[in-house]
């Protein structure tokens, strides 16, 4: 059984520590709902910007001193990460979803397919899939899902989830233009490769003119979206997914969580829960390979500034 959590964050861009910090404010509500993984947006550590001087300025080398910084600092996040960067490889920059566990990089998805305005990158040309808690997972970075060969790819290498860290942060009219249409291609992948689908992006205004409206969701691998988080909101929607396939489709559970309340989706049952007060009962660490020997690690302490 896997418990995935997706987060609608604020947009940050080109500050680095204050993205860190919102990575620690989601992972402990996560720990508390006992998320074995942790999906944020595209980019979300340096932010997204596709311009040459915002992408060279701001990309990490994942071997490098920089980022070795920022891997001390998530350390001891319990849940794995999957965290969205700015990614610099000798003179090639990517745009790049990074799986952290532990305080290391687990394994890292290129994104393959790049828009116009993403000149300044360069295109992965590789599509891995990942284990967490017995369920396999690949990663489709947000314009790859326009694109059925990206998802096919992840299907026919074994999969069972598929994760898409997006960034529609996009002039306002163009923001309500594409809002429900991004669900619909994700529905198409879904429905092809029978894949679950979860997505995360971002929300609020970069300015007067730009606006993020998500959609942060789960997709069942009929398209259906079971559980999102309400537009204009930050928050974390919750998946539990069985690795026994395809009777998950039976016995899904999924949360939408933000302050006390919850929606639960229990086969085609919906109730609102209240979760004021819901203990921990968290008890295993993910790993891409097997869980750890030893006892469950403490809950995060997010550690002072």
């Amino acid at each position: 059984m896997l418990r995935i959590g997706a987060c609608q964050t604020p947009e940050i861009l080109g500050d680095v520590d204050a993205a860190v910090g919102v990575v620690w404010d989601f992972a402990a509500q996560a720990y508390a709902e006992s998320v074995d993984l942790l999906l944020f947006p595209e980019c979300f550590l340096q932010g997204y910007l596709g311009t040459e001087r915002h992408v060279r300025g701001q990309a990490l080398d994942v071997d490098g001193a920089e980022f070795a910084a920022v891997l001390r600092r998530l350390a001891r996040v319990r849940p794995m990460l999957v965290l969205g960067m700015i990614e610099r490889a000798g003179d090639a920059c990517y745009n790049t979803a990074v799986l952290i566990g532990e305080g290391r990089v687990a394994g890292r998805y290129r994104k393959a397919f790049l828009t116009p305005g993403e000149t300044a990158f360069t295109a992965g040309d590789a599509y891995p899939v990942f284990d967490c808690g017995g369920v396999p997972f690949g990663i489709n970075i947000c314009f790859d899902t326009q694109f059925p060969a990206a998802a096919a790819a992840i299907a026919a290498a074994g999969a069972k989830v598929l994760l898409v860290p997006a960034q529609n942060m996009m002039r306002r009219d163009k923001a309500l233009w594409w809002y429900e249409r991004h669900n619909r291609i994700r529905a198409c992948r879904a429905r092809e490769t029978g894949l679950w689908l979860v997505s995360a992006d971002v929300t609020g205004s970069r300015d007067e003119l730009r606006t993020g409206l998500g959609p942060t969701c789960v997709m069942d691998p009929s398209g259906r979206v079971v559980a999102r988080v309400p537009t204009g909101t930050t928050g974390l929607v919750v998946a539990e997914i069985d690795g026994r396939w395809p009777s998950v489709s039976d016995r899904h559970r999924l949360r939408w969580s933000s302050g006390a309340e919850a929606l639960v989706v229990v086969g085609a049952q919906e109730r609102v829960e209240d979760l004021a007060g819901r203990g921990c009962h968290h008890g295993r660490a993910c790993s891409l390979s097997a869980k750890p020997d030893g006892p469950a690690p403490p809950g995060p302490a997010r550690p002072g500034a």
